[in-house]
């Protein structure tokens, strides 16, 4: 693994890598170290064929008190001499200076995460505020402790939600959930975003992180990373297709490139009554969408 600032990373037999934010002394506030760190960690490590899922917590009492609002100048990183266009961004994003100086950095982070063609998991111990808590809509689930309080909290900034969170949390929670938890900008304590349905579960502190990790161990023994990694992307796209002949198509052609690799083991373990022996990796997925 790569050597980080801000976060630790720890690896088990399993492959399940657990990822800590770890800036204690400041709440694990997101700054633009971290962000930098997290969207490397998600493009590179993490797609390591070693790693078979990702569960990430924070160090301490806090998950991630949002973006770090003492840094000097914008606090967000972003570069207030330009004056971009809607026409000009969306054509020039990748290049300078819209790259550095106007694309929001919890939006690389959360992209990245998206991106990874494996389980990812939010093991949410304590606050998780702002950025704190919409990177984690990024993740494939998410678990809190019963200290963890969760807040979209722009509206007190007079910002807008960022990190691709108006993608995301209408999709997990619904648009009318969603539109009163970014108007109110209030602080939910566990029970209700688990009501909410933005979390899975809810843990006493000390069971979070193991049942977090045991989740993820679950999710990939025994089964085959590429068939995981064509799941996924399936699941989140096909959710918002405009019709099922898209989806028909994508998994059309994801169920033949599995049906000639590790499907084949798959029915022959069965068949035998052992255990499979999958050797497709999540690095070189097969093509099923166009473009």
């Amino acid at each position: 693994m790569g050597t980080y600032e801000t976060l630790r990373v720890e690896l088990d037999g399993d492959g399940v890598a657990t990822v800590t934010l770890h800036r204690p002394d400041a709440l694990n506030a997101f700054d633009l170290t971290m962000a930098v760190e997290l969207e490397r960690f998600f493009l590179t490590d993490a797609r390591r064929d070693e790693v078979r899922a990702v569960v990430v917590t924070g160090a301490g009492r806090a998950f991630c008190a949002g973006m770090d609002l003492n840094a000097a100048g914008n606090v967000f990183g972003l570069d207030e001499s330009h004056s971009p266009t809607p026409e000009d961004f969306s054509a020039n994003y990748l290049e300078e200076p819209y790259a550095s100086g106007i694309r929001d950095t919890g939006g690389k982070v959360t992209l990245a995460i998206h991106a990874l063609p494996k389980p990812v998991i939010a093991a949410i111990n304590g606050p998780a505020v702002g950025i704190g808590a919409t990177m984690t809509l990024a993740m494939d689930l998410r678990l809190a402790s019963t200290k963890a309080r969760i807040g979209f909290v722009f509206g007190r900034l007079g910002i807008v939600p960022e990190a691709c969170s108006s993608w995301f949390l209408p999709r997990i929670v619904g648009i009318q959930q969603a539109l009163e938890w970014v108007y109110s900008a209030d602080v939910l304590d566990a029970e209700a975003a688990l009501a909410g349905g933005l979390l899975r579960s809810v843990h006493e502190p000390d069971e979070l992180v193991g049942t977090a990790q045991e989740l993820a161990r679950s999710f990939v023994i025994g089964r085959s990373a590429t068939a995981l990694g064509l799941a996924k992307q399936l699941l989140y796209r096909n959710g918002a297709a405009a019709d099922p002949l898209h989806a028909h198509l994508s998994d059309s052609l994801a169920m033949y490139w599995t049906s000639i690799a590790d499907g084949k083991e798959g029915v022959a373990a069965f068949l035998e009554k052992r255990a499979p022996r999958f050797t497709g990796s999540a690095a070189d997925l097969p093509r099923i969408f166009p473009g």
